[in-house]
């Protein structure tokens, strides 16, 4: 393989280099099952071992040593099994954590002390624990090389234009949500230096590719700004006229950028050069997966046979509609009628 073309969708249109705007974390996400002792909570429960005790004391635990890590780490967790009923004491729990660190030592570090952890509140609770890596991911690093070629691309292409119904809807869903109202993007974004005092964020197992082959992370505009991620408000575009246009355009520059290494090999050669020279110098990719850590794809089963059969009454039907929200019924763009 000769370079890696990755994207994401974004409200900007741009690409980085190194650690970008330094908005990145590489993470281990960790699972852990306690196994304890039922019993009747009410007539006997000092027969049984709580898995659930277990879960909360090494909750506790994490959230008291949060306190003397360093401001770089993210760390967070939900519990996905905390029993079945409360008159019996549960003897199987289970809680699973995201360990997120700027670099491989010290995500590996978090990595081990939440074992540490996992395995003191087992001894304190009489139970048991095993834990599970459900996956990982290095703090991605892109190639500048690569990076440079497709901003040229970003520039001739152009940020889309937006119709004053794309900016409506925007700002309407802005102003919804209590974000500052300020619609789409009308600019692309410069090629910046890599920010030298990261803070860290999100992560992306594409950070794995990165170190193991040239690589950039195209972000094309198909949503709507200072939306909170993760959150019913960032799919709201996704049936629109603003995704189609952001789409488009990120299709435009990664063939164009692909176009411009296949017909000039120079340029393979020189993202290499940037790859084993700068980037792989004195830092050199180890995974994080272990010879016994399998892939968990029976991961949400039970969640798409629960919800695919609703979700194919919304698939797109080319032949019948000319858009999407044509075949939804929806008129664009809807908004809630404004205060005079």
């Amino acid at each position: 393989m000769d370079l890696v073309l990755g994207t994401h969708v974004e409200s900007e249109f741009s690409t980085s280099y190194a650690t970008g705007n330094g908005e990145w974390s590489g993470l281990v996400s960790v699972q852990y099952f306690f196994h304890g002792k039922a019993a009747h909570a009410a007539s006997a429960p000092w027969e049984g071992r709580s898995a659930l005790d277990a879960v909360e004391l090494m909750d506790a635990g994490w959230d008291f040593r949060r306190e003397h890590l360093r401001t770089a780490q993210r760390s967070h967790r939900v519990i996905i099994n905390g029993g079945d009923q409360p008159n019996v004491v549960p003897s199987e729990a289970a809680v699973w954590y995201y360990f997120r660190e700027m670099d491989y030592p010290h995500i590996k570090a978090l990595y081990d002390l939440g074992n540490t952890m996992a395995e003191s509140a087992a001894k304190m609770t009489g139970t048991t624990v095993d834990h599970r890596l459900v996956g990982s991911a290095w703090p991605p690093y892109f190639n500048k090389v690569i990076a440079e070629v497709q901003q040229k691309n970003i520039e001739t292409v152009g940020m889309p234009k937006w119709s004053d119904a794309d900016q409506t809807l925007a700002k309407a869903l802005q102003k919804e949500i209590g974000a500052k109202v300020e619609g789409l993007k009308t600019k692309v974004e410069p090629l910046a230096e890599p920010e030298k005092k990261q803070p860290g964020g999100g992560s992306d197992d594409v950070g794995d590719i990165s170190w193991n082959v040239p690589m950039v992370y195209l972000l094309y505009p198909a949503n709507i700004p200072n939306l909170p991620g993760h959150n019913w408000s960032d799919a709201v575009a996704m049936a629109t006229p603003i995704a189609h246009k952001g789409s488009t355009a990120g299709a435009k520059v990664q063939a164009m950028t692909a176009l411009d290494f296949l017909l000039q090999p120079e340029l393979v050669q020189k993202a290499w050069d940037y790859f084993r020279s700068v980037q792989t110098k004195d830092v050199h990719y180890e995974t994080f997966l272990g010879p016994d850590d399998k892939p968990m794809i029976e991961m949400n089963k039970e969640k798409m046979e629960k919800f695919l059969p609703d979700l194919k009454k919304y698939y797109y039907d080319a032949s019948r509609y000319k858009s999407y929200l044509e075949q939804l019924g929806i008129q664009y763009p809807t908004v809630k009628p404004q205060q005079p």
